[in-house]
């Protein structure tokens, strides 16, 4: 415990204090840091803001290493926040809907939440009736990173890195992960995952950000319109745990092939009361490619997703409840694509593995491109 709160006050003095100097080959380009709020124990929370040349931003902090705001022009040249977010650090601790969360260590659902690693059986918290979902109670999401600023030639960002023990939550091994964040004169925000383990694991990471093209508040999504490169959905079973099957999209609510409005068809869904469902993207795992696009009408701001990634959950906010714990956001006032491995994919044989042994190094990345259609 020493040891880690030593580490962590000279990352922190590291980052806040020679900043001002970290990005002289490029000045219009900055970091911006001040403290976002205190933990219960105490310990400091540090906001980041990313800001490019253009003077657009990106702002994360460590507390779950959380996107935060990401504030982008519209047709006109006015900008707003487009992601979900709360405006003081409490409400992220008292618990929320993963607003802008990096989610592990593994996100999405495993069914009954077991899985065999080598032929021994191991049982991970169950926190979602008698499944696992989102690595666990006490998951990536709620855990204070280290962070360090990161200049490149042509982006600004910060690097979040978390040590997870081993027999949290249930996994075996002792795992180191990281989330790198880049912004640059592109408006292009790039998330990195990273890991590494001293034992085989299951190991499947996620950004779950909440985004409304229109402005976060600004009501709903469901005159977005939206392409998703797939041309199959993962087949699921009630409790919304994979069967192993893939489902053509085609002739059914979620053929996104072609620019399609998220509303439209959303009634055809009354279980999951709107889009929860994880897509198979296009083309081959492990390479980046075109994963979703989608248009605001309104503003005209459009997001560009590419990933590394196999699958992406699309999902439409169908739980939010208007409430304080949501910012007082209501169902279907947000969309989020999460690209990940499948959902249950440690009991799915067919499935791309999740499995992460010592000898290897995770790593999969997501492109966020943020334009403008007139």
């Amino acid at each position: 415990m020493v040891y880690a709160a030593i580490h962590r006050a000279v990352t922190i003095l590291a980052v806040l204090f020679p900043v001002a100097n970290a990005f002289a080959n490029n000045p219009k380009m900055k970091i911006e840091t001040s403290v976002f709020g205190k933990t219960k124990t105490g310990e400091e929370v540090t906001r980041y803001t990313l800001v490019n040349s253009h003077g657009y931003s990106v702002s994360v902090m460590d507390f779950g290493a959380t996107l935060l705001e990401v504030v982008v022009p519209d047709r006109s040249g006015e900008s707003a926040n487009v992601n979900l977010c709360f405006e003081d650090f409490s409400s992220y601790e008292k618990g929320h809907p993963y607003f802008g969360s990096s989610v592990g260590r593994f996100c999405n659902r495993i069914g009954e939440g077991k899985f065999k690693i080598d032929g021994v059986e191991y049982q991970v918290t169950l926190n979602s009736g008698k499944h696992h979902i989102h690595g666990g109670k006490q998951n990536f999401s709620y855990r204070l990173w280290d962070g360090e600023a990161v200049q490149q030639e042509d982006s600004v960002g910060v690097r979040f890195t978390l040590f997870s023990q081993d027999g949290e939550e249930g996994y075996p091994g002792n795992l180191t992960a990281h989330a790198l964040y880049t912004w640059n004169d592109q408006n292009e925000l790039t998330i990195q995952y990273s890991a590494q383990s001293d034992a085989p694991t299951h190991v499947n990471l996620t950004n779950h950000s909440y985004w409304n093209l229109g402005g976060a508040g600004s009501g709903s999504i469901l005159d977005h319109l939206a392409v998703i490169h797939a041309d199959h959905w993962l087949d699921v079973d009630e409790d919304l745990i994979p069967t192993g099957r893939l489902n053509s999209v085609q002739k059914t609510p979620l053929d996104f092939r072609q620019n399609e409005t998220f509303g439209r068809r959303i009634a055809e869904l009354p279980n999951t009361k709107g889009y929860d469902h994880c897509f198979v993207v296009r083309g081959d795992a492990g390479t980046i490619r075109q994963a979703a696009k989608v248009i605001d009408p309104n503003t005209g701001r459009t997001l560009e997703i590419e990933t590394t990634q196999p699958g992406m959950q699309l999902y439409t906010a169908n739980h939010l409840p208007g409430t304080e714990r949501s910012n007082g956001y209501e169902s279907h006032h947000a969309f989020c694509l999460e690209t990940q491995h499948f959902p249950n994919a440690p009991n799915v044989s067919a499935f791309k593995s999740t499995l992460l042994r010592p000898e290897q190094t995770l790593v999969e990345t997501t492109i966020h491109r943020f334009g403008v259609q007139n």
